[in-house]
């Protein structure tokens, strides 16, 4: 098998596999993932929503332009979002309406229609977003990684990262090979800044989030699973239904190391009780729980693009909570900075700005 690429990837995740697909087009490439199947951390456990008014200026350019490939792709199955704002969330409903594409504010009467277990005098305000939906996650990292193979890609599993030095070109030590290749892909997740140091880069100061999710039974009398997802302006709670089963998450964004990340049992009861104010059904047992990481940068935007030093290090860390949602647009437009080629024209007509997401505002 060779050792010699022209560019690998580290992390197997939505990120690494999306761009590797797109870049294996026209380039040997290899994947080095650090758990024995890819997407095991953050992209195996999303909420699986596409919500194309959430997220900081650059997601919402890229999830937007995402847009038409998932739909082509059958990724996405539709599920409208309800969010309601009690009194003294205000401000962040305001805020919201002034960021949105294609949402529209909703009497509460009208909110309580679609969502009928909703609390008489919970909210002040409601909103509506008809543009949301399920995304098939699974369906939609293995099919980056079917195109990643038929493109000829190399993907190697259980091989974390244990040395990554330039040596002329990229010599990369995994579960005791050496890979070389001209260009580093930093697709690492919530190990990105630990790769970066490893390649003697200065660490842009990702923080991982840890965010837990309760699975309950659905409540009796009804069919939950034609709900909406719902939850409060001011992210302290939601719940969507999936797979026959209710998910509620405190939507708590708790800093932590780099880990195999679980849930935290008193964030989880402190979000059950929160959505318990807000609806009338009542949850009796919770059935499982996992937790998953996001990570951020320091302003909480992407870091995609060259390290200063030109040397072939390329970021792709940072998508937060939006990766899955803007994976299709962002892979795309990473594969192009890296080739060096344009930015795709629809994704930059989204209204993206390059410089927002540079690593070169860390510098």
């Amino acid at each position: 098998m060779s050792r010699d690429f022209d560019i690998i990837v580290i992390g197997g995740g939505i990120a690494g596999a999306s761009v590797a697909a797109h870049l294996a087009e026209d380039r040997r490439v290899a994947i080095c993932e650090m758990e024995e199947r890819p997407g095991y951390h953050a992209t195996g456990r999303s909420a699986a929503m596409y919500e194309p008014n959430y997220g900081p200026p650059p997601m919402l350019a890229l999830t937007r332009a995402s847009g038409p490939e998932f739909r082509a792709g059958g990724f996405l199955a539709k599920r409208d979002t309800i969010f309601f704002a009690p009194p003294e969330q205000e401000a962040q409903f305001r805020r919201l309406m002034g960021l949105q594409k294609g949402m529209r504010e909703i009497s509460v009467a009208a909110a309580k229609q679609r969502f009928p277990h909703l609390v008489d005098g919970y909210a002040a305000f409601a909103v509506l977003d008809e543009h949301t939906a399920d995304i098939d996650v699974d369906a939609l990292h293995q099919h980056y990684l079917k195109l990643f193979r038929q493109r000829g890609g190399a993907l190697h599993c259980g091989h974390g990262v244990t040395g990554l030095e330039k040596r002329g070109q990229w010599t990369l030590t995994a579960r005791g090979e050496t890979l070389r290749a001209p260009i580093i892909v930093d697709a690492a997740g919530a190990w990105g800044d630990a790769v970066a140091e490893m390649a003697g880069r200065k660490p842009i100061g990702l923080q991982p989030m840890r965010r837990s999710m309760a699975v309950t039974p659905g409540p009796g009398g009804g069919d939950f699973m034609t709900w909406p997802m719902v939850g409060d302006v001011g992210e302290t709670w939601y719940c969507k239904p999936q797979s026959g089963k209710l998910l509620i998450s405190p939507a708590e964004a708790t800093p932590v190391d780099p880990h195999d990340a679980y849930a935290d049992d008193m964030a989880l009861a402190e979000g059950i009780a929160r959505f318990q104010e807000a609806v009338n059904c009542e949850v009796t047992r919770v059935e499982r729980t996992w937790g998953g990481l996001r990570s951020f940068a320091p302003d909480g935007c992407p870091v995609v693009g060259y390290d200063g030093k030109e040397d072939g290090f390329f970021w792709l860390i940072g998508q937060g909570g939006y990766g899955i949602q803007s994976s299709p647009a962002l892979s795309r437009l990473a594969a192009a900075l890296v080739r060096g080629d344009a930015p795709p024209a629809d994704i930059m007509d989204e209204g993206l700005a390059l410089a927002g997401m540079s690593p070169e505002r860390f510098a």
